[in-house]
């Protein structure tokens, strides 16, 4: 369905295009919303939060997992106590449940490490696509100002590929692109420190 309505608008842009007296009544425009979207000083803060998030997650898991090595050493040491001969029988009994008993803890752990990492995971990729929709309201709102105000009819996003991967847009003018007019738009609002850093 969505690739039908693509090539209806990709048809009717050209027929309007190719006629000289609809040339003068189409208004076009293109941008490039993937240059739009990773120029977005949002994005980056949101990129850079999420990166912080994750490097935080990784020490929490490095840590759990150092913990994790630690007791499999420790049961490790414990099988190779109830090997030595001078050991009773009783003592070995009492030993080998011990051994069972941190087996146990250590596959609690082990498992414990398991739900955290996927957990952690989904939570930061959730996280994204939140700031990811909140981002591209904050650029369309932008996009759809310019569009209302400068009185375009079609606007064709540059970065859009089609179900194939071939870029939905074949070729364009340079000069009907206001990419950049929105993203100077949309990092007016950007604190001093990163506007100067963009």
């Amino acid at each position: 369905m969505r690739k039908l309505i693509v090539s209806s608008l990709l048809a009717a842009a050209v027929l309007c295009a190719a006629s000289p007296a609809a040339h003068a009544q189409i208004k076009l425009g293109t941008v490039d919303m993937n240059q739009i979207f990773t120029s977005y000083y949002k994005t980056k803060n949101a990129e850079k939060k999420i990166n912080d998030e994750r490097a935080g997650a990784k020490t929490e898991l490095d840590t759990r997992l150092e913990t994790l090595k630690k007791a499999m050493d420790g049961i490790n040491k414990m099988n190779q106590d109830m090997e030595k001969p001078e050991l009773s029988e009783d003592g070995k009994a009492k030993a080998a449940k011990d051994r069972d008993e941190k087996v146990q803890e250590a596959r609690d752990l082990d498992r414990q490490i398991a739900e955290f990492r996927s957990g952690r995971e989904k939570q930061l990729q959730d996280q994204f696509l939140r700031m990811r929709t909140d981002i591209i309201k904050d650029i369309m709102k932008v996009v759809n100002e310019k569009v209302k105000g400068a009185g375009y009819d079609l606007v064709l996003d540059k970065s859009g590929a089609s179900m194939g991967q071939i870029p939905v847009v074949l070729y364009s003018r340079d000069d009907i692109d206001f990419s950049a007019e929105i993203i100077t738009e949309l990092n007016k609002s950007a604190p001093k420190a990163e506007s100067a850093a963009n």
